[in-house]
């Protein structure tokens, strides 16, 4: 959209309404993340249309009901709780028809709904709402409510609001379209978490973190037992059926702040944050037990029993640098490997062991 449309488009507002107009345009560009462009509409908004509550709610697909992505408004904590049926109110008849509304009166007007008002503590007498659109599609709605000084809302605010959302829908659906190229390259194909060459990045930031703030950060890899012969046995097909329930399960049994990431082939890393070595050793063995319960199963049907060898290293308590954990941690995983796998050694394990050795021999030359 051009600034002459924007200009024909506003009609009869003033020269500052259309000067803010075009900057909105030029304000919210395709590098912008959705917060930076909730940011440049709530202050637009605010500046042009004066209202004394408004929200910008997005249409979750999952649920088909709209959230509130932005909430302005003495009641906003509240609002923000809430979700609405896509066939609920004003803003749900516009999210479900697409169509802008514009209701000077909401007393007179059927479609209004009390509900959210009666939950929230507020009274609502004049709405404008106009539906936020991609490619035909309904993504979200822009609703204004009461202007200040209790007008009613005229048909040049909805103008102005509907030239509003256009900049803003196209905002958006560009933001989003950028996170889905960022996020092609930093995640594996097959399993859904972190490729190895995005943890590396991860793991150089969380290592200067636990420097900066002196905390200590677990590292464990992971790798499958016996996962040749499940690929020769059923198939490489259920070989990647079987790595990608082993990360859903790493997945949900994970915390908020850790990273995990197919580290290459059946191996895996987890990245733990603020955690030493008890807490890392709590975590995997939780872990284990989740997926000796698991029901993994062939393309027929059979189910295979899944079993993980685990190595453990903690910086700093036992590696200094980031280069050393990742040695570290890998070692007392191959320990496992070698030795008995189904089970875990830590790093701790592996110097301990190391110093058994040397004293052993130390007993024999005297």
């Amino acid at each position: 959209m051009s600034e002459q449309d924007v200009i024909d488009s506003a009609g009869g507002n003033s020269t500052q309404q259309l000067k803010t107009l075009v900057d909105i345009g030029k304000a919210l560009s395709p590098q912008l993340s959705l917060d930076e462009i909730y940011q440049v509409t709530m202050e637009k908004v605010s500046q042009l249309l004066k209202p004394s509550s408004w929200s910008l709610m997005i249409v979750d697909e999952t649920t088909h009901e709209l959230r509130f992505d932005i909430a302005v408004s003495s009641v906003a904590d509240k609002l923000k709780t809430l979700k609405i049926p896509m066939d609920e109110g004003i803003s749900g008849y516009v999210a479900s028809h697409g169509e802008a509304l514009l209701v000077p009166d909401v007393s007179k007007d059927e479609r209004f709904s009390k509900k959210i008002d009666e939950e929230v503590g507020f009274e609502t007498s004049s709405i404008i709402c106009v539906p936020l659109k991609t490619q035909n599609k309904v993504i979200g709605v822009v609703q204004l409510v009461n202007v200040l000084g209790q007008r009613p809302f005229t048909v040049d605010d909805l103008t102005i609001l509907s030239t509003v959302a256009d900049f803003t829908a196209i905002a958006i659906e560009n933001s989003r379209l950028v996170d889905q190229v960022k996020e092609l390259t930093i995640i594996d194909d097959l399993t859904g978490v972190y490729n190895a060459r995005h943890f590396q990045k991860v793991l150089d930031y969380e290592v200067e973190r636990a420097c900066r703030q002196r905390t200590e950060l677990s590292l464990v890899f992971i790798d499958l037992d016996h996962f040749k012969t499940v690929n020769d046995t059923y198939g490489h097909e259920t070989g990647n059926v079987l790595l990608r329930g082993l990360a859903q399960t790493i997945k949900t049994n994970k915390r908020l702040v850790d990273h995990v990431a197919r580290y290459g082939g059946d191996e895996f890393v987890v990245l733990l944050p603020d955690t030493g070595n008890a807490g890392a050793l709590g975590m995997i063995n939780n872990l284990r037990d989740k997926i000796r319960n698991a029901d993994f199963r062939s393309e027929t049907g059979e189910k295979i029993d899944v079993t993980i060898s685990v190595g453990i290293a903690t910086y700093p308590t036992n590696a200094p640098d980031k280069k050393t954990l990742v040695v570290r941690a890998d070692k007392a995983m191959y320990a496992v490997k070698q030795s008995t796998r189904d089970g875990v050694k830590t790093a701790f394990d592996l110097m301990r062991g190391a110093e058994q050795e040397t004293g052993s021999q130390g007993e024999g030359d005297r």
